[in-house]
């Protein structure tokens, strides 16, 4: 993902959630929800309505009402109404944080990709490997031309060096195993 859409998509996030508080607070923050099973031949529905704690029941939210006047009663005692509240000024500050953090470390990642070609060293004594000759002479040459050196200057100071260390590491224990893997396979030819 470029960095231009990752800036756009955090833009629209951000004028999504910048509304007026009174306003999401008594449209959006509480409600009171019914839900009613099916009764007879009428299907069972959900229903969503913006009223008080104190009205939070069957009769004020249930509209259009689905069932004739005489089952009222019996329809509203199968549904379950539950009044519900929630911040979203607290969502809304969760998310921009959210979005903040991924921004930032897209950043970050985009940075390390245009410095790190400009920090990292090359090693003229690592070389591909080609077949397994050239493995066992690479290792050869390494372990002769490499100074060797004290365990406590080998570690790197930065956390770029220590990464580098340890794919060094990795890479060695690598043609290693290619080198022994070679070795049994000519045994057994």
């Amino acid at each position: 993902m470029s960095l231009k859409v990752t800036w756009t998509l955090v833009a629209a996030a951000a004028s999504l959630f910048v509304r007026d508080a009174a306003q999401a607070k008594s449209f959006e923050d509480v409600r009171c929800k019914c839900i009613c099973p099916p009764y007879r031949n009428i299907t069972g529905h959900i229903y969503n309505r913006n009223v008080s704690q104190k009205d939070c029941n069957c009769l004020h939210v249930v509209e259009p009402m689905p069932v004739p006047g005489h089952d009222v009663e019996a329809y509203c005692l199968l549904c379950e109404c539950k009044y519900e509240e929630r911040s979203s000024n607290t969502i809304k500050v969760t998310i921009i944080i959210y979005l903040s953090v991924v921004g930032a470390l897209l950043l970050y990642m985009l940075f390390l990709l245009l410095v790190d070609p400009l920090i990292r060293k090359h090693d003229p004594y690592t070389q591909p490997l080609h077949n397994e000759e050239d493995a066992e002479v690479d290792i050869q040459t390494d372990n002769e031309m490499r100074p060797q050196v004290d365990s406590g200057q080998g570690r790197g100071n930065t956390v770029l060096e220590r990464v580098e260390g340890a794919q060094q590491r990795w890479k060695k224990q690598v043609q290693e195993q290619r080198k022994t893997v070679f070795d049994r396979h000519k045994m057994l030819s």
